[in-house]
């Protein structure tokens, strides 16, 4: 079979076009450690670089995510933190009110002390975090949560949403709590009720904190007032309870006669004694279940702070009406401190959860990375060994071109 010398050479250049070509992308991927740079370098590659690209993107927008809900969760916990530290001081304050170990003068003071606790923690709820927003607003980020209502205790101007963020491909989390759930909130069923007497007794009766004497049941969400009067036959001090639920108040048994140190039956649930004093007939006091009650923590403050500044110095009937207020203080903010504890127990068991996921997404984005190197990027070593092979493939087929180029029949004939 004859080969024509141009198809030898056509054979030849074509060998040294594609060897120089390899050479070329060989090159190319020594100097940017890529191996697939184009679809055309490796179509299937390509296809599955684009997809792990993506979920790069993914992971990467989670990672970020979960940086942001850690510092706003840090935030809260940082804030929540200070103002269980400043409700501590208000009841600790109010643990020392009362009594006659106090003058009026002292009280003033005291209620000068109380309002300060007062605006340091209006302050601590119209925190912003780094970003400029109110933690405690919900969705109104934008907005003061809270702002002094003109008879007392606060408006709040957010609304009931939480902010979250997604962390995971099946995850959110809440990145702050609404300010109504933390300052004007209490843990239902967990929450002792609220004992309270009447503005207007004249009697020297101090309410004592409600015993619970049967947990759970369902006559303690039931409102009960407590009304003294005299029996219109002995004269004797006797009282009505009364379901305050019902309009007007319905009663409950029959009137009882008022026995200094017992117990007075609330329906069956709770009871409820006098800490010292005798009530007066007119005189009525209430227990309330916590949730229906009263829940704004800077109005049980506030009822505290205008009680002080009222002369009682030498006045029984008011000195007894001053520490049924601070008792009924008390009992209101010490379930806003523990439902203030209990958020901040949900605000750091989301700080675990972003910080465990965080974890996971770290894992999977050091495998995702991994998975595209081997894909995208090039094997030092085996571009170097197919670059010094193809270099001497090149070398060898340019010599051979050479040799056989520069052969003539008239080389073998002789002159």
């Amino acid at each position: 079979m004859r080969i024509a010398t141009s198809q030898i050479y056509a054979n030849t250049i074509n060998t040294m076009d594609n060897q120089q070509a390899l050479l070329v992308q060989l090159q190319q991927q020594a100097s940017t450690q890529t191996r697939v740079a184009t679809a055309g370098d490796d179509p299937l590659g390509a296809a599955q670089a684009v997809q792990l690209s993506a979920t790069g993107s993914v992971l990467a927008q989670f990672s970020t995510n979960q940086k942001t809900a850690t510092s706003l969760l840090q935030t809260e916990d940082s804030t929540i933190t200070s103002v269980a530290s400043t409700l501590n001081t208000v009841l600790s304050n109010l643990g020392n009110l009362g009594g006659g170990d106090f003058n009026d003068s002292n009280r003033q003071s005291a209620a000068q002390a109380l309002q300060g606790l007062r605006d340091q923690l209006m302050s601590l709820a119209n925190t912003t975090d780094g970003q400029g927003n109110f933690i405690f607003s919900g969705f109104q980020g934008g907005t003061a949560p809270f702002s002094n209502a003109s008879n007392g205790g606060v408006v709040y101007n957010g609304d009931l949403g939480s902010r979250t963020l997604q962390i995971s491909g099946t995850t959110s989390v809440a990145t702050a709590d609404n300010g109504a759930s933390v300052f004007l909130s209490v843990v239902p069923g967990v929450s002792p009720p609220v004992a309270a007497g009447a503005s207007t007794n004249t009697g020297t009766a101090v309410i004592n904190a409600v015993n619970v004497t049967t947990q759970g049941a369902a006559s303690n969400n039931t409102p009960y007032s407590i009304v003294f009067s005299n029996d219109p036959t002995t004269g004797a001090l006797v009282y009505q309870v009364n379901d305050a639920s019902t309009t007007p108040p319905t009663p409950i048994g029959t009137t009882q006669p008022f026995n200094a140190g017992q117990p007075i039956d609330l329906n069956g649930g709770e009871s409820v004694s006098f800490i010292s004093g005798t009530p007066a007939a007119g005189d009525s006091f209430t227990v309330t279940p916590a949730a229906q009650g009263n829940t704004d923590v800077f109005s049980a403050i506030d009822s505290v702070i205008a009680a002080l500044k009222n002369p009682v110095q030498n006045n029984p009937a008011a000195m007894a009406s001053l520490e049924n207020v601070i008792n009924t203080a008390h009992t209101q903010i010490n379930n806003t401190m523990t439902n203030v504890l209990t958020v901040q127990s949900s605000v750091a068991g989301r700080e675990q959860q972003v910080t465990a996921l965080a974890k996971v997404n770290s894992t999977q984005t050091l495998q995702n990375t991994s998975n595209l190197s081997d894909i995208v990027d090039t094997d030092p070593a085996t571009v170097l060994s197919q670059l010094t092979q193809i270099q001497a493939m090149l070398n060898a087929t340019e010599k051979t071109f050479s040799a056989v180029s520069q052969n003539s029949l008239f080389q073998f004939i002789n002159p």
